[in-house]
């Protein structure tokens, strides 16, 4: 079993920046990525980032790239999401997830499906 533990949220103004942190216990080395998903008000959840974890590799959904760094200290077990330039379509339930991203990380990396283990979730909002 994994546990994941997100923080750092909050509400904050365009324009501004925040720093998501996701903390894994338990069992970590079955899983070959991780990644970040939020699920907006009344709307589809839907990956935003995600990290293949033996090299490093990222990938990110196109409403963030540019804006958002998925990142890992493995020492720490800790998965990071730095988001940048933040506008109201940002705000939403940030979720973190772990999984074996059977079937292809290219291919499903920021598929829910893909990802077995899942955190609490952590509020951003942001206003304009």
């Amino acid at each position: 079993q994994v546990q994941l533990v997100e923080s750092g949220g909050g509400s904050v103004q365009a324009g501004a920046s925040l720093k998501l942190s996701c903390t894994a216990s338990g069992y970590t080395g079955s899983n070959n990525c991780m990644g970040w998903f939020r699920r907006g008000p009344g709307k589809e959840r839907e990956g935003v980032a995600t990290i293949f974890t033996a090299d490093g590799d990222t990938m990110y959904a196109n409403s963030v790239k540019g804006r958002f760094t998925i990142s890992q200290d493995n020492a720490k077990n800790t998965l990071y999401l730095q988001m940048n330039a933040l506008n109201p379509e940002d705000t939403a339930m940030y979720y973190c997830a772990a999984g074996t991203c059977a079937g292809g990380w290219w291919s499903v990396g920021l598929s829910s499906y893909a990802y077995n283990y899942w955190g609490q979730g952590t509020q951003v909002t942001v206003s304009s």
